[in-house]
């Protein structure tokens, strides 16, 4: 629906809303990773033409709140990471700001600081739960006597390195201030998150801000929540005589301030006999995460309920560092968990000498080995059958580095893919009928390239049995009904669910025929099953690689992805939707790495230049199909997320498709051309 907009280049994102005469914001970032400043001159910047004002924490209004550091700017002296903001420039243009900024000096003491992640850091800790409320550790059973007792042992570790979200539009904020209410067009997948969690940081009350964020360029997590930007650009608007300031982080910028995955380092222990049946999963995972503000990836988590094994245990450990705030990144958890265990599967199905896919079916459980609780729909090893006819597997020789094509080296892998199903039920939406025979739908739901805007128009018009050219439908702004964030593929059948209800209401209410002006709100629902059943999406990846011999030069020739995740309410983007999370699975896989250098506390590769990832000429055959499946348990809709499932086991099924072809098992991500030399 908004295709067309979006084509002509109509489509408003938030830099690019209308405001009169804005100033530009440019920040003062941090060059040392800790310690205090002792003294910033701003003369220089100041006298440039057409600047108005420099910030720092000498001028800068006051937080009301200052409990999460990270949104604590220009508060105080201390610096807590490199690239932190420290001061902003408000100038007339952004150029004139972005000189004026560099022309700040920033006098420090520094403390020695620590950004050296490793596994055996001093300052290990488990944190009091994992992200998403789960426990930090589990166990059941005897691990340690099953690994004992066992025939056939698995014992590796596995690592992932730091990766930076990056979507195509950078975070940007324009805000504008009128009275004490505060105006934020703002790029978030949340325009009512900003609103909560934004206010009470700058004393406000909710009502009094109001974000807009109709349109928003890609996500991947890293606009799930408010970040730092936001916070500076809010009280630099207090210092600009009323005139809006818009604010747009650099591409470097967005390496600092704006979140990034975690690195992980996670060892795999599996415990099985002859035949590959496992008795044991052990999954402990280390990783980092900022002194200034924790977060917890629940990087172990899957390994609770993916096989059937009596005994599990699972830990998470974080190593405290003076760097940015690790966040969300597309599939927290699932994503970085899935390549540790799923190579350790194939690992395991090498040394019992059993087919990748017989194991996973040899281990599919038949309740969910962590609750207790049935599942509301797995059928894994319909994905795994029904994938591996479709794909050739049997072309597969299990043999490594048995199939060549002149200088390169060819060979098939496959990995299981899942992610959780969760219903958000703080969500309102609201029906009206006007003049026209239009119905308005309004929600303040998120669109962040994922097709909000068409699916959700669907539904509306399936609810209320008229054409989708009757539907207007209006999201991506607080002054709409309550939504919760875009993330963790909740929102289809989250927003749907509200969708729904109030369609109902506003039948119910005013029959098929209502008059010119009738008007019905009505809340989502929580979702009764969500503690009787084990709500998973499942699928498999199946990749097929070709390596040079000569130069180590890696090339995804194909990969299909056949998941399940209940009713696909529209097919043509879903399939965009799991083919951009398996092509971003590729990059994860071949290029995916932010370099630290803990010199410095920085990522050295700050910039598309370094920072690789796939292009048009890295997807050679990619497709994604999925089994029908109408899941009663997952709520109205029938649907589970779609958005998230698609990279979980890409880098997996990959690396597995690289042992087949070569016979080296590449442990650390990414699968670079000199991890294959010999």
């Amino acid at each position: 629906m908004d295709g067309a907009a979006k084509v002509r280049g109509t489509a408003p994102y938030a830099y690019e809303q209308p405001v009169d005469n804005p100033l530009y914001l440019h920040p003062i970032q941090a060059t040392i990773a800790l310690g205090r400043i002792l003294a910033i001159g701003c003369g220089a910047a100041q006298a440039c033409e057409g600047v108005m004002t420099v910030l720092t924490h000498f001028n800068a209004p006051k937080s009301a709140d200052t409990a999460d550091a990270e949104l604590a700017i220009l508060q105080d002296a201390n610096v807590g990471f490199r690239g932190q903001f420290i001061g902003a420039v408000l100038a007339r243009t952004p150029e004139i700001a972005r000189e004026a900024a560099a022309l700040v000096h920033v006098e420090y003491e520094p403390e020695e600081h620590d950004a050296r992640f490793r596994p055996d850091h001093p300052g290990l800790y488990a944190p009091e739960q994992v992200n998403a409320g789960f426990p930090t550790d589990t166990s059941s059973g005897d691990a340690d006597a099953a690994l004992a007792d066992a025939a056939v042992v698995v014992d590796q570790t596995y690592s992932t390195p730091p990766e930076h979200n990056n979507p195509m539009e950078p975070h940007t904020t324009v805000a504008q201030w009128v009275g004490r209410t505060l105006t934020l067009y703002d790029s978030t997948q949340g325009a009512h998150t900003v609103r909560q969690t934004g206010a009470p940081v700058l004393g406000l009350d909710p009502a009094d801000v109001h974000v807009i964020s109709p349109h928003v360029g890609g996500g991947f997590g890293s606009k799930g929540m408010p970040h730092a930007h936001v916070v500076l650009a809010a009280p630099a608007a207090k210092c600009s005589n009323g005139r809006p300031v818009k604010f747009a982080l650099t591409r470097q910028q967005m390496f600092s301030l704006a979140g990034y995955r975690t690195p992980t380092i996670a060892r795999v222990r599996l415990a099985a006999d002859d035949g590959g049946k496992l008795s044991a999963v052990v999954v402990d995972v280390v990783e980092q995460t900022s002194k200034i503000r924790e977060f917890a990836e629940q990087t172990a988590v899957p390994s609770r309920m993916m096989c059937a094994a009596p005994n599990r245990r699972t830990t998470h450990r974080l190593a405290p560092l003076d760097i940015p705030v690790p966040s969300w990144m597309r599939a927290p958890g699932e994503c970085p968990h899935m390549f540790g265990p799923e190579v350790a599967m194939d690992e395991l199905a090498q040394a019992c000498g059993v087919d990748p896919i017989e194991l996973r079916i040899r281990n599919e459980p038949g309740i969910d080995p962590e609750s207790g609780n049935r599942f509301g729909s797995r059928h894994l090893i319909n994905y795994l059958r029904a994938g591996a006819g479709r794909f050739g597997w049997e072309q597969r020789n299990p043999r490594p580095r048995a199939r060549t094509d002149k200088d390169w080296l060819i060979g098939m892998g496959v990995a299981a893919s899942t992610y959780p199903f969760r219903r958000q039920p703080a969500n309102a939406a609201s029906v009206a009928f006007g003049n026209d025979g239009i119905y308005t739908v309004q929600i303040g739901a998120a669109d962040i390239g994922t097709g909000t805007w068409t699916v959700q128009t669907q539904i509306a018009a399936d609810a209320l049995q008229v054409p989708v050219e009757r539907i207007h439908l209006e999201i991506g702004d607080t002054a709409l009904p309550q939504a919760s964030v875009a993330g963790g593929s909740t929102g289809t059948a989250s927003w749907g669910a509200a969708i729904l209800a109030v369609a109902g209401a506003f039948r119910a209410q005013f029959g098929s025929n209502p008059v010119r002006g009738a008007r019905a709100q009505a809340q989502g629902s929580a979702n009764p099953d969500q503690e009787k059943f084990a709500l998973h999406s499942f699928g498999a990846q199946f990749a097929q690689v070709r390596i040079n011999a000569d130069t180590g030069e890696i090339r995804v020739s194909r990969m299909l992805g056949v998941f399940s995740a209940g009713r696909i309410i529209n097919p043509r983007t879903a399939r965009s939707r799991f083919i951009g999370g398996m092509t971003m699975g590729i990059g994860m896989a071949l290029h995916e790495n932010s370099v630290m250098d803990p010199r410095f506390g920085i990522i050295v590769n700050h910039d598309f230049a370094e920072y690789h990832i796939p292009t048009n000429a890295d997807i050679e055959d990619a497709d994604a199909i999925w089994l029908e499946d109408h899941d009663e348990h997952a709520g109205p809709l029938g649907a589970r997320g779609i958005g998230e499932i698609g990279i979980v086991g890409a880098a997996a099924a990959i690396a597995n498709a690289a042992y087949n072809a070569t016979g080296l098992r590449i442990r650390d991500l990414p699968l670079t051309a000199d991890k294959f030399l010999f």
